[in-house]
Formats: structure tokens, sequence, C-alpha cells
């Protein structure tokens, strides 16, 4: 049998190994492209195309409009959507965020359940979708409720579109939300922006590689063409892609392997006090096992992977000759300067900012300049999963689907402070769209797999630019659990954006 299969953002990251691994696959006979217009990265795009002509088919358009959409996904059996804008550019131009993230999630899958009932969808979202985490619950699983970070364009858009696949009738779906991933231009992409100092140091970090991602999903498509998957409960399922036990370090771990390149540390070019201390995702996946165990894709881990950019990015260890306060001088203290930096938001008072990253203005003027002040988690001693605590979500996470009960729902609305309105449930019948109550009494329909399974659950965030968790996890145990990790319990702020999309805080 020869297979179509639509790749959405094959220019990018990951949308470029996927590419080559694909065409590795004698039985795909053609792989339908959508690029936008005018994005230079579609230039690797074109000369991949050009080696193999034929089997790459390329369309020029949007996935917001839906007739570039059903052109692209028209006589596929798959559908790969890896498209996405992602901070900063969410940050800087919100509404190219809002119509990739959010709007381009409900053309695709409203025209594969209303055109193109036939093809699956594999969808790509986000670790940030699980908020922040720190040292004292590091682990993430499927389940895990959900809340985007405060002023966090690009998650709040991706947590809609996902709950819209969720509700949707689609017919067979998956969504794997992606952790941290480290590509070959990491590095140089990165050092551009003030979003460099918005991982707290001891944040969690669990990372992937762009080409162990593209191995997993070449590998669903053989999977599924040998008619395994039918068989492994995978379809219309959540799953987290992580790299594993060896792909885990802490935020300052993460600065100072780019700076060991340099013949130095983090130390020696930065300082605490340039880093933000919450409002940020990323964590250990405790389930990531189960991706890997079904598909085998992970063959590259944190250490190997920085070891192959140190080998491209060679010239970068000429940096070992050049003064350390040089370096810092020109290659960090000047990015502090940019409008996405701690340092800036608090020279041009942006304190609500200061206040979503630090907890107040004091607190951040309290940082130390110096490292001996400032003491740092080593996740490097935990070697395995034996710290995990499962969390009272209110029922037996472990539970198989076929056996979720009544009471199940009635507990978990009761956990998030809410309730269940429909009188009645079958047993098992997860995907059957059930009513529920959130505990500021507003009403909404949901699957139980998309709670349950999937952590949604309503909050105004998912209708508005508006994050109010201060006030919900007084009544939500579930979001108190991980917001008062990093939050005080005598915080009351209310943070939104006004009409201008300026970051306001009340």
């Amino acid at each position: 049998m020869s297979i179509i299969v639509g790749l959405f953002g094959a220019s990018g990251h990951t949308g470029i190994p996927t590419l080559l691994e694909f065409l590795k696959n004698k039985e795909i006979d053609k792989i339908k492209v959508l690029l936008k217009k005018k994005y230079k990265r579609n230039k690797l795009v074109l000369r991949i195309a050009k080696k193999n002509k034929g089997r790459i088919e390329i369309f020029y358009g949007d996935v917001s409009n839906k007739e570039d959409v059903l052109n692209a996904i028209k006589d596929c059996h798959y559908l790969f959507n890896l498209s996405g804008v992602i901070p900063p550019l969410s940050d800087e131009e919100p509404n190219k965020s809002y119509l990739a993230n959010e709007k381009g999630a409900y053309v695709i899958v409203d025209a594969i359940q209303n055109y193109y009932p036939d093809v699956k969808l594999i969808d790509i979202t986000t670790v940030a979708l699980y908020g922040q985490r720190n040292e004292k619950h590091p682990y993430i699983r499927v389940g895990d409720p959900l809340f985007p970070g405060v002023y966090d364009f690009y998650t709040t858009h991706k947590i809609r579109g996902e709950f819209h696949l969720l509700e949707s009738d689609v017919k067979n779906f998956v969504i794997i939300r992606q952790t941290a991933m480290i590509y070959m231009e990491m590095m140089t992409s990165n050092m551009k922006k003030g979003i460099i100092f918005h991982t707290p140091f001891n944040t969690p970090v669990e990372w992937s590689t762009a080409e162990d991602t593209a191995r997993l999903f070449a590998s669903i498509i053989k999977e599924d063409q040998l008619g395994h998957l039918n068989h492994r409960n995978f379809w219309n399922k959540i799953f987290n892609l992580g790299g594993g036990e060896k792909s885990r370090v802490s935020g300052y771990e993460i600065v100072d392997a780019g700076f060991k390149i340099l013949g130095g540390s983090a130390k020696d070019f930065y300082e605490p006090r340039y880093n933000v201390t919450r409002n940020f995702h990323c964590g250990f996946y405790y389930d990531g096992e189960e991706l890997n165990n079904l598909f085998h894709y992970r063959q590259d881990t944190f250490s190997g992977y920085w070891d192959k950019i140190k080998k491209k990015y060679w010239y970068f260890s000429l940096g070992r000759i050049c003064p350390k306060k040089l370096i810092k001088k020109f290659a960090i203290e000047r990015v502090l300067k940019d409008e996405h930096a701690p340092e800036y938001w608090y020279k041009h008072k942006d304190y609500a900012r200061i206040i979503a990253y630090f907890g107040s203005a004091e607190a951040y003027e309290k940082l130390p300049k110096s490292w001996d002040g400032f003491p740092l988690v080593d996740y490097q001693k935990e070697k395995t999963l034996s710290t995990y605590k499962s969390i009272d979500y209110g029922f037996d996470i472990d539970k198989k689907d076929e056996d979720i009960s009544y009471d199940d729902l009635i507990n978990v609305a009761k956990r998030h402070g809410g309730k269940l309105l429909t009188p009645s449930f079958k047993t098992g019948d997860i995907y059957h769209k059930v009513e529920w109550e959130n505990s500021d009494g507003q009403r909404f329909i949901a699957r139980p797999y998309t709670v349950l399974r999937g952590g949604h659950w309503m909050n105004i965030t998912y209708n508005e630019y508006a994050w109010e968790f201060d006030r919900l996890a007084k009544k939500d145990a579930l979001y108190a659990i991980y917001w008062y990790d990093s939050n005080e319990v005598d915080e009351n702020h209310y943070y939104y954006f006004d009409e201008d999309l300026k970051a306001k805080i009340r």
C-alpha cells in the first residue's frame, strides 16, 4: 500500500528531521507539506524536495486557513501537526500565536471531522500545559491538572486547541505533549533574546532531541501499517514525550552545558539575579517510558547531544582564549537590555511581570549577585523515580479506563471544588460527554477522558487572556498542589492583558 502523509511545520527544527525520516520509508509514496510563504527556513525543505522529486508535494498557505488545510490534507492517510508559533515570537506577536496554535488547531480538527474523517491525526502539543514545576513536585504525568503560565500566549492558545481536539469527533487522533526539545541550532537561536532568562535555575527539565522525536513519528506510521497500534491502546490517547532519565537536568545545568564549550561554567558568565524564579513550565516525565516502550525511538542523551553541538560549532571553543569578563559583557549582559529580560522589566517598571515571575519587586531586588548565596538543586542525585509521590487526583489514576466509575467523576469534580451535573454514567464510558460545574459555578461539557486523563478543567483562561490561579487555588485542591509550590497562599493577584495586550495586574 502506498502511503500519503501530511506534514505541517515541516520547516521547523523538528520538521526537517521528521521529513528526512519519512523519506527513509519507501512505502510512503508522498509527503504533502504546508509551508508559510516567505519563511527563511523553507529553503531547507525545498532543497530536500529537489533531491526527492515526486515524493514531496509543497503547498503554500496557513494552518488557520480552511482552504489551505483542505488542499494539503486531501488523500492523506496521516497528518502530523507540528506547526506552531513559540516564544519569543508568540509574546511579540500574539495574533500569530493565536492563528497557529489555537485557530489552526480548530481548522485542522474541523477539516478532518467534516471532510476527511479517515485521516489519522498526530497532534504535537507541549509540556508547557502542565504549568510551573520545581523541586517540590518535579515529576509530571498525563492526568496532572493543566494551567498555562501567566502572560504566556503560546501555552494559552495551545491548551484551547488541545481541548477542542479532545472534544471533537475526529475518529483517530493522538496527542503527544513534547517536553523541551533540543536541536542543533539551539545555542545560536536562544542567545538573541531575553527569553534565555526565563528558566529558573532550579527548574527540573527533561529534554528530547529533534532526531529522536522524528524517529518516533516515523515509527508510528510503521507500527500502524503493521496493524500493531489497534491492539496497543494508542489512538485517542494522550502521551508524554521525553528523553528519559539520561536527559534530565536542572535549569542551571542547561546554561552550564552551553558555557562549558567556552571553557567555563555558568557561574563565570551568569548571576543568580538574571533568571526568573517562578512561572515557568517543564519537569521530569514520570510516564515518559510509555511511548518509548511502544516505539523504541530513543537514541540520544542530553550530554551526548551537546557533544554533537560542540563538534558542529567547533569555533565556539575559541572563546576559551577570550577573557571571561569580555564574553559576559558582550554575549550575556547585552541581552539583559532585551524587552523579554527581567532586568528590562524592572528598569521599565513592568511590575506586573516582575510579580508574576518573582513574587514581588522586593524579591527580585533581594536576589544575590554571588552564587554563594543561591542554593542550587542537584537533581543528578535522583537516579530513579523512587522519590515520586502520587498526588490525590480524587481517583486512582492507575485504574484502567474501562473501570472508571461514576464515583470517580464525582470525586474529581469535588477535588476541583466543582460538581458533576450529569445524573448517571456508564462505567468505562470515558468518551461520552457529561456536564460539569467548576468552583465558580460555570457549567461546561467535557468528556471524562478530557478531565481525568487530559487534566483539563474549565477556567477563565480558556476564554480570556486572564490568569487568576491565586484565587482559584484557594478553592481548587488540584490547582493548589502545584500553584503553591511557587506562589504564596496570601497572594491575591489577577493577571490580565488590556485591550492593547499590555500586561496588567490587580
